[in-house]
């Protein structure tokens, strides 16, 4: 497999990514190919998106990860995490990589894991280029989701401060309110804990740890329910943990119930919000079968 470093566009900013070639592809016979999206604040290097791009690789299909504005190398306001110009970040790489050599420009697809889910879910619902989707521990609801999050009283009390603080501050000082990772998503002791154990990190060393309020409410407002069944008759893969620890279960079946066939929705009861990062063979085996059937490396 060939990999090599690539600029692309997106609104007048650099978003840094990298290509994976499979070795054999012959000249003149283009293929699928698939867009790779991090999670909150992550970038291209992180688990969820390694796991995901060597199996498509090992499959045939060329990859493209990046990292969104504002994240990792990609230019832009470092920690401006803003769900809808991560959907515009998506749509400018998919015309990236449609333009690049053994990709079938009509056969490219998106798979993204958690708030790379959820921008995967959008993103396919409003550009109708993109071929297929798969997401991961996505989200369907923000309001809903840190509801969630936020369970007990005072946290949600707390949650919805941050949101109140937000404009206040920016009011008074001129600047953005800063919000810690863990105040906006919580993630249990005992996930990390058995992360740690599996030495799986939970986010490379360059990932976002605090963010600006503007970002709290832009996930607060997202609503990939809006816009998940128009997504068919393309096809869309759901994969969630039983038990999420991180985002709600019922996002993804909510996502299901709001989405049209062909959609496949799998809860897999032996992983957590970060399977793709354990390395599960279950959720492997789904998508070898889903993608056999649904999304095959070259058109049938």
């Amino acid at each position: 497999m060939a990999e090599y470093p690539v600029t692309i566009p997106s609104d007048g900013l650099d978003l840094s990514g990298v290509v994976s070639v499979p070795d054999d592809l012959a000249e003149g016979a283009p293929r699928g190919a698939f867009l790779v999206l991090h999670g909150f604040g992550s970038t291209k290097e992180s688990g969820n998106v390694m796991g995901p791009a060597r199996l498509l690789n090992a499959l045939g299909y060329v990859t493209l990860r990046f990292d969104m504005r504002g994240c990792g190398t990609s230019g832009g306001e470092r920690g401006r995490v803003i769900c809808l110009e991560q959907v515009a970040d998506t749509s400018n790489a998919l015309t990236f990589l449609a333009g690049q050599t053994g990709v079938d420009p009509a056969r490219i697809a998106v798979v993204g894991t958690s708030f790379g889910g959820a921008v995967a879910c959008y993103a396919g619902g409003v550009d109708p280029r993109i071929a297929a989707v798969i997401s991961n521990g996505g989200w369907g609801n923000g309001a809903r989701k840190f509801r969630g999050q936020h369970a007990t009283p005072e946290a949600w009390a707390r949650f919805q401060k941050i949101l109140a603080d937000g404009p206040k501050y920016r009011a008074a000082h001129g600047r953005s309110l800063m919000v810690a990772r863990e105040d906006i998503v919580p993630v249990p002791t005992h996930l990390k804990d058995t992360m740690a154990q599996q030495q799986v990190k939970l986010w490379p060393a360059n990932a976002l740890q605090e963010f600006p309020a503007e970002t709290v409410q832009s996930m607060f407002d997202f609503t990939a329910d809006d816009v998940v069944g128009q997504i068919a008759p393309r096809p869309l893969l759901l994969l969630h943990s039983a038990s999420d620890s991180v985002t709600p279960t019922e996002q993804s079946i909510a996502l299901f119930q709001h989405a049209r066939q062909p959609t496949e929705l799998h809860l897999f009861s032996d992983a957590d919000h970060w399977m793709f990062a354990e390395d599960n063979p279950r959720v492997w085996g789904a998508i070898r079968a889903w993608l056999a059937r649904y999304f095959p490396v070259t058109a049938q």
